[in-house]
């Protein structure tokens, strides 16, 4: 099954706000306590295995064995997400990383933890993430009708969570106790399954059960669905060029940056100058989240390509050792045009897929993005101590210009146009779920699913 995906928006007119639908207030609030929850997290498991005196090999494998399960059950989590519906899937993950982060509390509390035993809760954890995070995509188009802006607000969420959450996380640890901050992250899980719950209807298929999805897939196994979701990726080259490109700058870009840059910066300005810098970053993804819910390009993938070369900035401040002023200015940018990014691609994503697949091609994407950046970070440290530090964010700021001019040369990414809504629509998402409040809300429209009443042409 293949969907024509670069249609005119049908219907005229402004878009809603997505603040007057509850569906979508909902959504924003288990989101947000998910992503405080998230940042709390590596911060909580940091301190605790250190404390723990496991030492920085221990924590190693602790975030390893969070991380491993991710990528390897992504995929499988973006199938069973299209099967079951995105909901019931986050809502059963965040339901086992609450057992997971109060067994990790119980733990700490107990004293003689073991570091096998950490691994095991994390892996579990990271597992349940597998299974939440593929279905996120999916939900924005069901629950606002502007998805821009929603994905903006989610955005700026997303910088807001970044910033609070390692902070409270560090405040509880050094206030409270180590098994008082997994209590809080197992608390915030609990809010983000509360607002999901009430998100009913939100079907994966055309009969509105999320028993059968679009193309009469409903009891195909699971390698079937897996193919389905590959062929619809591979079928896009503006997708898989972008995630192909995306995935050699985690290697060269993403993953010596942090490292490398979190090490020179603090050399240069100190750990409470390098603290600012960071905050600088993460004040310019907000603002560009915010400039995500005003500026609508054409053609929203090169105007996201030209907002990410400010990011290539972000390594060369470091690598040439520029002043205080200069870095946290550069940060800011380099954090704004991120942000812009994220949402413009974000938007693309989900405004041009259909929707009965938009769980497994999230998958795709998100498997192809992220499973290099490990390796990028792994090598960064051996490579310095052979080349410098500086010299290797050199290059990848070098490689960072080339791969996002590379981007703009693939005709496909460059004549991308916006969708302000999805290209075909279904009957109503409510229609399985007479019960659903949707009194005023203005996301409880015919819930966009392309398929086979698709009217989509080439643009």
């Amino acid at each position: 099954m293949t969907t024509d995906d670069t249609a005119a928006a049908p219907g005229a007119g402004p878009l809603p706000s997505p603040w007057r639908s509850r569906r979508f207030r909902l959504f924003f609030t288990a989101r947000s306590a998910s992503l405080l929850a998230d940042g709390m997290l590596m911060v909580s498991v940091t301190t605790s295995v250190l404390g723990a005196g496991f030492g920085a090999t221990g924590v190693g494998y602790a975030l390893a064995a969070w991380m491993v399960p991710i990528v390897v059950l992504i995929l499988f989590g973006g199938v069973l997400a299209d099967r079951f519906t995105p909901r019931v899937m986050m809502v059963g993950a965040d339901a086992v990383r609450v057992v997971t982060m109060l067994l990790m509390a119980a733990l700490f509390a107990g004293g003689g933890v073991r570091l096998w035993q950490i691994m095991a809760l994390m892996a579990v954890s990271g597992a349940a993430t597998a299974m939440f995070q593929p279905g996120l995509a999916s939900i924005v188009p069901r629950v606002a009708e502007d998805i821009q802006r929603a994905n903006a607000l989610l955005r700026i969420s997303e910088s807001m969570a970044t910033l609070i959450g390692p902070g409270l996380a560090g405040f509880l640890v050094a206030h409270w106790d180590l098994a008082g901050s997994f209590v809080v992250i197992a608390a915030a899980y609990a809010v983000s399954a509360g607002g999901l719950l009430p998100l009913r209807g939100l079907a994966s298929g055309q009969d509105g059960s999320g028993g059968a999805d679009e193309g009469g897939e409903g009891d195909d196994p699971m390698w079937r669905r897996l193919a389905t979701g590959w062929h619809e990726f591979r079928s896009r080259s503006w997708l898989w060029g972008v995630i192909s490109l995306w995935a050699v700058y985690g290697l060269f870009v993403f993953g010596p940056s942090l490292p490398l840059g979190a090490a020179l910066l603090t050399e240069q300005h100190g750990a409470t100058g390098y603290g600012w810098i960071a905050s600088a970053d993460g004040l310019g993804t907000i603002i560009g989240g915010l400039l995500g819910m005003r500026v609508r390009p054409r053609r929203p993938l090169v105007a996201g390509v030209g907002a990410m070369f400010f990011f290539a900035l972000n390594p060369l401040a470091p690598a040439l050792g520029w002043n205080f002023a200069l870095t946290a200015v550069t940060g800011m940018v380099a954090g704004c045009g991120f942000a812009f990014w994220g949402v413009m691609w974000a938007t693309s994503v989900q405004s041009h897929i259909p929707l009965a697949v938009l769980s497994r091609v999230s998958a795709y994407d998100i498997a192809g993005s992220i499973m290099v950046i490990p390796l990028g970070r792994a090598l960064a440290g051996p490579v310095a101590e052979s080349f410098g530090a500086d010299r290797v964010l050199l290059f990848s700021s070098a490689v960072s210009f080339v791969l996002l001019g590379a981007m703009l040369c693939v005709p496909a990414i460059r004549g991308l146009t916006r969708l302000d809504r999805p290209a075909a629509e279904t009957a109503a998402d409510t229609a399985a779920d007479p019960a659903a409040d949707t009194a005023g809300d203005p996301a409880a429209v015919p819930v966009p699913v392309a398929g086979k009443e698709s009217a989509a042409a080439e643009a």
